[in-house]
């Protein structure tokens, strides 16, 4: 048997038909789950309708106080740039958002700061920023080059030795240009739970996208994720209570609302 692979047009519905169809299998997971989003950053009424929906029942079933926006935020952080725009933004990431985040020996959370401040043999390096600027260079000059725009998110060093639990989910990126400057991605995650954190990466992911794309003057295309290891969880939550929650989005998004017991 194949693994499974979704396919949807944006992401609120690919969250759902990713966790219909990984909470069929036996014990609720699968392995090499792979997500795909046409357009990562479209935002009809019904998606952003899933989404309250999906915060209410974050909001009131998770222990450990997810909402969509709060993991959306740990890829990247969307009104730190608005409010500051690049270069400047990382700075002010470095400087007065990330030592507000809760800090705990789990590392849980801390993507953005991986991708701008990257342990290097001299110090911090924002690989997001030379990505970027390599990008920006090549569109410039209309280069071949477009596959080489790589962005490591799990460092071996550290997180090798690290607690099996609550380490980075999220290991790696990698962007291409397509022959007409559409920007892809693909991430890999080595663990993922489809309650309380896909909805938030896909969307974190296509804000990363949009971020980038527009950086280097190109469009955003599709965004493919690779769950090595996908688990519908239920949030604190009743399988009764997680199955009705699908149901309502499904029902806002026109889909078919029946999900396997």
């Amino acid at each position: 048997m194949f693994p499974p692979r979704i396919s949807q047009p944006d992401c609120a519905s690919a969250w759902l038909d990713a966790s219909r169809v990984v909470h069929e299998l036996p014990k609720h997971e699968g392995h090499h789950v792979v997500v795909d989003v046409a357009d990562p950053v479209a935002a009809s009424p019904a998606a952003t309708a899933v989404l309250g929906e999906v915060d209410a029942f974050l909001g009131e079933h998770s222990a450990n106080g997810f909402l969509v926006r709060t993991v959306a935020n740990t890829i990247f952080p969307q009104a730190t740039y608005e409010r500051h725009g690049a270069p400047e933004f990382y700075e002010v990431y470095m400087k007065q958002v990330f030592p507000r985040l809760k800090r705990s020996s789990k590392d849980w959370g801390r993507y953005f700061e991986r991708m701008i401040a990257f342990p290097g043999e001299g110090g911090a390096v924002n690989l997001l920023d030379d990505m970027v600027e390599k990008m920006k260079r090549n569109v410039a000059k209309d280069s071949t080059y477009r596959n080489i725009y790589e962005l490591p998110i799990y460092n071996p060093v550290k997180d090798a030795k690290g607690s099996p639990r609550g380490g980075q989910c999220l290991s790696f990126m990698s962007f291409k240009l397509d022959r007409d400057h559409r920007l892809l991605l693909s991430a890999v995650y080595r663990n993922h739970y489809y309650t309380e954190k896909l909805l938030g990466n896909l969307i974190g992911l296509g804000r990363l996208m949009s971020f980038v794309a527009s950086e280097a003057g190109v469009r955003v295309g599709s965004l493919s994720v690779l769950s090595t290891h996908a688990e519908v969880d239920t949030a604190g939550a009743s399988r009764d209570e997680l199955k009705a929650l699908h149901a309502r989005c499904a029902s806002l998004l026109g889909a078919d609302a029946t999900i396997a017991a």
